[in-house]
Order: C-alpha cells, then sequence, then structure tokens
C-alpha cells in the first residue's frame, strides 16, 4: 500500500535523499521547504506521516508541531509527526515530544532506521 508522507525540511540534499528513498518503496513524498508551507501542505495533503526537520528558516518545526496539534482539522491532532534534527543536546529529544512529535530522530539520518520507524507508523495505522 503507498503512502502519503509530508517531509517538511530546508535542506534540498536532506530532501531528495528521504525522497529517493521512500518512493523507491512506493510512498508519495511530498516536500516543504519551510514550516508554514509545511503547515498549509499538511492540511491540503492529509499525509500518513509527516518528517519534520526543526530548525527550518521561519518558524521552528517545535512551533510547526505545536500548531499541527492544535489545528482545526482533527487528522492533524493525531497523525504521526517524526521529528528529524541536528538538535542533538541534552533535552532536545524531550522538547521535540513535548511540542507533539512523536518520534525524534538525530541527523544524520539513519535511512534504514527512519524506513523502521516510518514502516512501524504506518503499519499501526493500517491495523486501525
Amino acid at each position: 500500500m503507498a503512502y502519503n508522507i509530508l517531509y517538511i525540511e530546508d535542506n534540498q540534499d536532506n530532501l531528495r535523499l528521504v525522497n529517493k528513498v521512500l518512493k523507491s518503496r512506493g510512498h508519495e513524498v511530498h516536500g516543504a521547504l519551510n514550516g508554514l508551507d509545511g503547515i498549509s501542505m499538511a492540511e491540503e495533503l492529509k499525509p500518513d506521516v509527516i518528517l519534520l526537520d526543526i530548525n527550518l528558516p521561519d518558524i521552528d518545526g517545535y512551533e510547526v508541531a505545536r500548531r499541527l496539534r492544535k489545528s482545526e482539522f482533527p487528522f492533524l491532532q493525531t497523525v504521526t509527526i517524526i521529528a528529524i534534527t541536528a538538535n542533538v543536546l541534552d533535552g532536545d529529544a524531550e522538547k521535540a515530544l513535548a511540542a507533539g512529535c512523536d518520534v525524534y530522530m538525530p541527523k544524520p539520518v539513519n535511512i534504514r532506521e527512519l524506513w523502521a520507524r516510518v514502516e512501524n507508523y504506518l503499519s499501526k495505522d493500517a491495523e486501525k
């Protein structure tokens, strides 16, 4: 089954890499280069999973996650959000989870781990 995945990431190289890997698994991947565009795209696309960079050029990923969780659209209040970030100091994972992310993953991205996490959440959603 193909899933709809939104990746909010301002680094084109990271976006291309993740896009290539997930598309090779048959999924549709959409990219947003900043937080506000990502929120708008999430409202329109109704993604099955959102991959979210924390360091974005307009609003940070923490704020993106908070806005998605408070959205008027119920599906955004529960969609899986995986934070992918270079922020690896003590407390960064907790901060991402407190903002509404379901998973915290440090960069550089381990593609196999990313795929396993995405697959895990997609299979849980399919069971519902």
